[in-house]
């Protein structure tokens, strides 16, 4: 009998331990996604909840991305201000809740889907290398519709310009597409205003802007962050990301 009641008492000392350390846990919800994390867990402080007092940047994913294109933005708006304070909400948007493969490789998990995505400001319609696929999805190009019609900016990179012409937002404006594929993009949407992609590496035509993508998505980002800020806060950034360095890096 003694020993029965010493196994339960062990029992239930065990259990109330178990149930003290999961309510030490903490738990933070971001999009879709509940994140739990122990107070020693460095990625806590890491995440930033969406605040709906700040503009929300939607970053536009799907399978075979070009990942460089997502990471210049969440880069240059997913940074904070010298007083380290977040100004804007930075989140990432795909058609399900699946995690999307990049052309690199990579497995993003999207924080928002088209159906429950919160209101944006902005909107940046990254590139692939094959975007049939994309410009054929009807749900994508209704999307892209649809927030066109509460956002403020409207910004693609690359090929993410063929999105844009499908959709016919930017109709009797000027956009760049990749080096390369103007004529192309041109022939298919000729209400657009396509510019010479051999000269020009960014345009911005009232709410719409548009680069050549890669590395230049930087450029877009930052001339957004900019029109949002300032530009002491765009050479901060630019310093942040140690961009100076790449403008003067010598050998």
């Amino acid at each position: 009998m003694k020993n029965l009641r010493s196994i339960t008492l062990l029992f239930c000392a065990a259990l109330l331990l178990n149930c003290i350390s999961e309510k030490s846990k903490t738990k933070l919800k971001t999009g879709n996604t509940d994140l739990v994390a122990s107070p020693s867990d460095t990625l806590t402080k890491h995440l930033k909840p969406l605040r709906p007092e700040l503009p929300t940047i939607g970053l536009l994913m799907f399978n075979g991305v070009l990942q460089g294109e997502v990471v210049a933005t969440s880069d240059v708006f997913g940074k904070p201000d010298k007083n380290m304070e977040q100004l804007f909400n930075v989140i990432t948007i795909a058609e399900t809740e699946k995690s999307i493969t990049t052309e690199e490789g990579m497995r993003f998990i999207p924080d928002y889907t088209f159906e429950n995505c919160p209101k944006l400001t902005a909107l940046f319609v990254p590139s692939g290398y094959d975007m049939y696929a994309q410009v054929h999805n009807k749900k994508m190009v209704e999307f892209i519709k649809r927030k066109n019609q509460e956002t403020e900016y409207i910004v693609s990179n690359c090929a993410g310009a063929q999105l844009i012409g499908k959709s016919g937002i930017a109709d009797g404006h000027k956009i760049v597409t990749y080096i390369g594929g103007g004529k192309q993009l041109q022939k298919d949407y000729p209400d657009l205003k396509v510019q010479d992609d051999s000269l020009v590496t960014f345009v911005e035509d009232g709410k719409f802007s548009s680069s050549n993508g890669n590395l230049t998505s930087y450029i877009s980002a930052l001339n957004l962050l900019e029109k949002m800020t300032s530009a002491e806060h765009r050479k901060f950034i630019e310093s942040y990301l140690y961009i100076d360095r790449l403008q003067n890096w010598k050998k």
